[in-house]
């Protein structure tokens, strides 16, 4: 079982260090069945999550000192959130 999903995409404005919320959900609910489940295994669940794409604080820096930075600094980022894992004991 594949469970990818396409990336997001950005709204990052790289020349005047902003962004736009327009994208991606604001609330997410969703329902998932191991299939693999056995009550007889330990197993281990958790929730990943990638946040929209923003400005890093280069890119602000980068603005406001009207900074030519070099390619290898990098002026967006993309911030993921993990929830507690639920854990299942035989």
């Amino acid at each position: 079982m594949d469970n990818r999903v396409s990336k997001v995409g950005s709204t990052v404005d790289v020349e005047n260090a902003t962004y736009t919320d327009s994208i991606g959900y604001s609330e997410l609910a969703i329902f998932w069945d191991d299939q693999d489940f056995s009550n007889e295994e330990h197993a281990f669940y958790y929730v990943r999550v990638l946040e929209i794409p923003t400005s890093r604080w280069t890119a602000f820096d980068a603005k406001y000192f009207r900074l030519d930075l070099p390619n290898e600094i990098d002026i967006i980022t993309q911030d993921r959130i993990y929830c507690s894992p639920i854990s299942y004991t035989p």
